[in-house]
């Protein structure tokens, strides 16, 4: 029975993108969100800080973990179980242990450019760049920058191929990033 009342609320697509974006408004303000745009989306169950900057229509997966000084750019996807960590404890003072040695005086940025996609399950190391229209495959484990319009995978994250074959596909891409906003029909939900 829900499940159909979902289906039918789905079909209507203005109430639905309606009740998504009251529902993210109420997430921004529980989780302090202040540096994302309204369109960004990530579920009750992502844990993100309130430090987070994410461009327009920028989605977080369920169950990611986004530590400090992350910015996603437009259109990135986060898929479930994203982790972005590291970066944040003193590990070379001798004669203390980690745990009482702190953490460093500024914590490196973390950007993850527009329209990538980061597949699930994939650690990011705080402090890389992921290139724009880069796509890394799940369940890698990225320590190094990715440039734009590769695809990586595997531990660590190395490259598979490029994202488009031809250049002419890649400059109408960029193109395309380049302009305006793009406002486009979101895919619906799986289930």
């Amino acid at each position: 029975m829900l499940s159909a009342l979902k289906k039918k609320l789905r079909e209507n697509e203005a109430f639905y993108l309606w009740l998504r974006s009251t529902r993210m408004a109420v997430r921004r303000w529980r989780k302090r969100l202040r540096h994302v745009h309204p369109t960004f989306y990530c579920p009750a169950d992502a844990i993100v800080l309130p430090d987070l900057q994410a461009d327009a229509y920028s989605y977080v997966g369920t169950q990611c973990i986004v530590g400090p000084r992350v910015h996603l750019g437009r259109y990135v996807m986060l898929g479930p179980r994203v982790m972005i960590v590291g970066d944040d404890h003193v590990f070379d003072r001798a004669g203390v242990p980690i745990i009482f040695a702190g953490r460093p005086p500024e914590l490196h940025e973390t950007v993850i450019e527009d329209d990538a996609w980061v597949g699930a399950g994939t650690i990011i190391m705080a402090g890389v760049r992921i290139g724009r229209g880069a796509i890394v495959a799940a369940g890698a484990v990225v320590t190094r920058d990715v440039p734009p319009f590769e695809i990586h995978a595997g531990i660590p994250a190395k490259k598979l191929k490029d994202r488009f074959e031809r250049d002419e596909d890649r400059q109408a891409h960029e193109q395309l990033l380049d302009g305006p906003d793009y406002e486009g029909h979101f895919c619906p939900p799986m289930g």
